[in-house]
């Protein structure tokens, strides 16, 4: 075997943990419970036995795996108690009712809950919590389970570039070796420019897929993308100027969280008055079992509300106010580190600070917002535990097989990991174009390993090596490299994994992830597209 067909062996073997789960869950439909163990098994094999990797190398990965899917199914539980809590005590009902208000629209609706009231999590969560929230909220006024969990994953992109008070900048890109935080602001500002030729259409692009895959056959009409042309618009770009402002004039940590809230007012109030909108309201998605509720509402929206209020007030309270961080952060630290004694395997787990623990503590406090009895909680749990027995199967054979890759470079042989020696092998033949294939490495990242920081950390360094060599602005390259993370979100297996879990759809995630794969690709296409605008005019 010559030495370039060593190299394209050894490439191949590096994509394994791309090509096997895409082969078995997107082109043979294989569920998830069953696909991802024979891929972990399979990607783990090739890491031993061609990539070199140590056996104390490979147990801790595995243990690392297990450890981060404990978290992960913390926050699974946390979003399905909260959810059954509040359909015990009557608040869902209350709440949809109150969609209906501002609009009846199911295109409407899937803005603003879907894209805005998601992206508005992400900036206080994160952890692929949006779509968690999101599409059981969606599924309970009407729309069947795959758009919900569809559309929620799509929404869950924009915002993910800033995610949870810009960690996937600070964080992610924290490997750079000139990073500093005059770098960070400078590159989110880059990210919200090359945005308002990306993200601006997301609005558009969720339209376009609820109107065009999910649409009822007897429901099939002209111009229900059209007509809602001027108001997605207006939206989406009250986003991304709103975003681009608050980047320059307040820097990236809170940009996802105000630009949300920003656009949220924008879209409830045009929406709730008929501005822009067309007079006749579409339902064309809309599930036939459906039946919309008619019965007098005793509870208050607030009321109803307030469970959803309390995790955006607690999630900010343990990010931003240091004492309250402090504690967070500190006690209750389940973090695993060292595993196996080998310092670069680790797993953070810090209990009071996850997600998980918020939305939790928020269903209990439902109990006291909506004056239920305790009863409700403990059923919702119930429910919830029952429900989460299949999913954790899928999503601990997905981490173990995510970690086993990640960790690859821990071999007892000279070679890289496995995400390096991808991102070396593009960016060796793709330097001449690469700010079209910068977005599409970071999005390869957030693909296997389910988060866009862990993208970032993985190959902004390459992206930087790559910029400079190639004479190119890197604050644009890694620009790139964190849309591509946050487009890669839409798609990536643990969040469709739990999203379909939360919403009774385990078993289908290649169906998810085949509706989702376009979106992803076209976000990466639009970015890059932008990039190449910038070179030229600016």
């Amino acid at each position: 075997m010559n030495k370039r067909e060593a190299t394209l062996h050894l490439l191949l073997i590096a994509l394994s943990a791309i090509i096997i789960p895409f082969l078995f869950l997107v082109l043979l439909n294989i569920p998830a419970t069953k696909g991802m163990p024979l891929s972990a098994l399979l990607v783990g094999l090739a890491a031993y036995f061609i990539w070199g990797m140590s056996p104390q190398a490979l147990f801790s990965s595995v243990l690392q795996g297990a450890h981060k899917t404990l978290t992960i199914l913390w926050i699974l539980f946390g979003a399905l108690v909260l959810l059954n809590t509040l359909q015990r005590t009557g608040a869902i009902k209350r709440i949809n009712r109150g969609f209906t208000y501002i609009s009846g629209d199911m295109r409407v609706q899937t803005v603003i809950i879907a894209y805005l009231f998601g992206s508005l999590i992400e900036g206080a969560a994160g952890f692929g919590t949006p779509a968690m929230v999101t599409a059981p909220l969606m599924i309970a006024i009407g729309f069947p389970p795959a758009a919900a969990v569809t559309l929620a994953l799509i929404s869950d992109s924009t915002a993910v570039s800033f995610g949870a008070v810009g960690t996937p900048i600070s964080v992610g890109l924290s490997n750079i070796v000139t990073s500093n935080p005059d770098f960070f602001r400078e590159i989110g500002q880059t990210i919200t420019i090359l945005d308002l030729f990306a993200g601006s259409f997301l609005p558009v692009l969720l339209i376009y897929v609820l109107t065009r895959f999910f649409t009822n056959a007897q429901e099939k009409e002209k111009g229900v993308l059209r007509s809602m042309l001027p108001w997605a618009l207006v939206v989406g770009f009250s986003y991304t100027w709103s975003a681009l402002a608050y980047a320059f004039f307040f820097g990236y940590e809170f940009v996802s969280i105000l630009a949300s809230i920003t656009a949220l007012a924008v879209a409830s109030i045009t929406a709730a008055r008929g501005w822009l909108l067309p007079k006749k309201e579409w339902k064309g998605a809309l599930r036939s079992d459906f039946k919309e509720d008619t019965e007098p509402q005793t509870m208050s929206l607030l009321a109803a509300w307030a469970p959803y209020i309390a995790v955006v007030i607690l999630l900010l309270l343990t990010r931003i106010v240091p004492p309250i961080h402090h504690v967070a952060t500190t006690a209750f630290d389940l973090s695993w580190n060292n595993i196996l004694g080998i310092k670069e395997v680790h797993s953070e787990w810090k209990l009071l600070y996850s997600p998980g623990t918020i939305l939790t503590v928020s269903a209990l406090l439902a109990l006291i917002f909506q004056r239920t009895p305790a009863e409700a909680f403990i059923w919702g749990a119930k429910i919830s535990l029952r429900s989460m027995k299949t999913t954790a199967i899928a999503l601990v054979a997905t981490l173990i097989m995510v970690q086993v890759f990640s960790n690859s470079g821990l071999t007892t042989k000279d070679l890289v990991s496995m995400p390096e020696y991808i991102a070396q092998a593009f960016s060796g033949s793709l330097g001449g174009i690469w700010l079209a294939a910068a977005p599409f490495l970071g999005e390869l990242g957030s693909f296997i390993t389910g988060s866009g920081t862990v993208s970032n950390l993985t190959f902004s360094p390459i992206q930087f090596d790559v910029a400079m060599d190639a004479g190119l602005d890197p604050r644009l390259v890694l620009a790139l490299q964190v849309i591509g993370g946050s487009a890669g979100s839409m798609m990536c297996i643990h969040n469709v994994v739990a999203a379909s879990a939360v919403v009774g759809l385990a078993g289908k995630e290649g169906e998810i992830i085949r509706k989702t794969v376009a979106p992803a690709i076209l976000y990466s296409v639009l970015a890059g597209l932008a990039a190449y605008l910038i070179t030229l005019f600016f």
